[in-house]
């Protein structure tokens, strides 16, 4: 089943503060090995209680709004029964829920089908962990 099922881990650190991370070079990238041509699904997984996928425009200002619109949704304050790590940190155990750990894409001649505007981001608003993984794994 090598030929048709691929798997690589990524290492990001988002650091300290809240981010959005653009992995959309590093999934075109990893398909350029794994795809070599042929069509499939890119499926990308975040193992993290606190953090997320997102498919969204990039470098407009969205990437803020999203954040904001987080910070609206979830604040980090003391109203969350989670209560471990810095002040409001419940609220990133909640964030999976409205921006899943995970996101699967077709994938056309070993290329990433997103649309003008798309980008594969990694949500994170935890600052208690500044590393994380994130598994890529083609199949096709």
């Amino acid at each position: 089943m090598p030929e048709t099922f691929t798997t690589r881990v990524l290492n990001i650190a988002t650091g300290a503060t809240e981010t959005v991370t653009d992995l959309t070079a590093r999934c075109e990238h990893f398909l350029s090995a794994a795809a070599q041509g042929r069509d499939g699904l890119l499926n990308i997984f975040v193992p993290h209680a606190t953090a997320g996928i997102a498919v969204l425009e990039t470098g407009a200002g969205s990437d803020a709004d999203l954040l904001a619109t987080l910070h609206t949704l979830l604040p980090a304050d003391d109203r969350w029964q989670h209560r471990h790590g810095s002040p409001g940190h419940g609220r990133d155990h909640v964030l999976p829920a409205l921006v899943p750990p995970h996101a699967t894409l077709p994938v056309i001649g070993g290329r990433l089908e997103l649309g003008t505007w798309q980008s594969v981001c990694l949500v994170d608003t935890n600052v208690d962990n500044v590393d994380r993984r994130v598994r890529l794994s083609f199949l096709g």
